[in-house]
């Protein structure tokens, strides 16, 4: 058995690094390729470092674009691999570009596809990620599920049921491997957020996505409501590169500067980890940091109208509160007076998701 691994942005490192470790262990062949969708230093390569995996055996190099840019240089680059390694499964995470590009190469190759994290939904169609998802889906023969919602969503979209496998959550995996590790990180002294053992409250940022940075009345909008909220408590924000462009083309980095709003270089996995473990409270509209605030039992606000990752309201820390500037004040400043109740741990979010992947894989 010939197994190519797909990574393509950093939320994917984190994904499918459990997965080749579970392979190694097993002796089942397989190369890790790396699109290169995300590719400089701070969001690609430290990852690998810090996670410590293998360099990528294949790096395709595609860098940046439009959606249909990307998608369609690694979907040339990728066929090319294909016919070369001639692999007997193609496994992709997430909803990134890379994901449906690489899928569908496979597809149409009658190579299998496995979609690690299948099933998510947003029920928002104007989210490139949301059509990557529902795409990727239809297409692969294995589908494993990180929640009994995404097995529900794929069966309304009349995916049989032996191809659906309740795994649990790669991206726990990882998180429960490094939190450990992560705690010797000195994040919080480069950032003065630490003196003596003694850990001053602060809030961590991120934002990426192009409803919130893109159109500059919502981005202003967002920022208004973090300036009010910094009032009461430091905001570190480790800039995506796309969204600090955005900052500076509206002109908002010298009111920001007047703020405590700490802006920073993207962070590796290590630091980051430690510095949102360790946060009172996340602000964000990344899907993966729902998950991980969840198990951490930080709360998590997310400053989008939805979720593809219900189950991280209904059982998490994780509260939708938009991107309308006086309801994520209203929201910052609830949680900060009262804290959030904690409910519990969904089901197999315990560490062992890729063991499950690779016994399906092998069964």
């Amino acid at each position: 058995m010939k197994i190519l691994l797909v990574a393509g942005a950093r939320p994917n490192f984190m994904k499918i690094s459990p997965v080749s470790e579970v392979l190694s262990k097993n002796r089942i062949s397989h190369k890790i390729l790396h699109t290169g969708q995300h590719y400089d230093e701070d969001m690609s390569k430290v990852f690998f470092h810090d996670l410590g995996m293998p360099e990528p055996d294949i790096y395709l190099g595609v860098g940046s674009g439009t959606h249909a840019e990307q998608t369609g240089k690694i979907m040339i680059e990728f066929e090319k691999i294909c016919f070369a390694e001639k692999p007997d499964l193609v496994v992709v995470v997430g909803d990134v570009n890379s994901t449906i590009a690489c899928a569908l190469v496979a597809s149409k190759l009658n190579i299998p596809v496995a979609h690690i994290e299948a099933g998510l939904r947003s029920f928002d169609r104007t989210m490139p990620e949301e059509i990557n998802r529902i795409l990727t889906d239809q297409i692969s023969e294995f589908l494993f599920t990180t929640c009994e919602d995404a097995n529900t969503n794929l069966k309304n979209e009349g995916i049989p049921d032996s191809k659906i496998h309740f795994v649990g959550n790669v991206m726990i995996d990882t998180l429960l491997r490094f939190i450990e590790v992560s705690s010797k990180s000195d994040i919080l002294e480069r950032l003065s957020l630490k003196q003596n053992d003694n850990i001053k409250k602060y809030a961590v940022l991120t934002l990426h996505r192009p409803s919130n940075v893109d159109d500059a009345e919502t981005l202003k909008g967002i920022f208004t409501a973090l300036e009010r909220l910094s009032e009461e408590i430091p905001i570190v924000f480790p800039a995506h590169p796309r969204t600090l462009k955005k900052i500076r083309d509206n002109r908002l980095g010298d009111s920001i500067t007047k703020t405590r709003i700490l802006i920073i270089k993207p962070l590796g996995y290590i630091d980051f980890l430690c510095l949102m473990s360790k946060a009172t409270i996340v602000l964000t509209d990344s899907g993966g940091i729902q998950e991980e605030t969840t198990i951490l039992g930080i709360p998590c606000l997310t400053l989008r109208k939805n979720t593809e990752r219900p189950i991280t309201v209904k059982e998490g820390t994780n509260i939708i509160v938009g991107n309308h500037p006086e309801k994520i004040i209203q929201a910052g400043l609830k949680v900060l007076e009262k804290g959030i109740q904690r409910k519990k741990i969904p089901n197999f979010w315990d560490g062992k998701a890729a063991d499950r992947i690779v016994k399906t894989i092998i069964k």
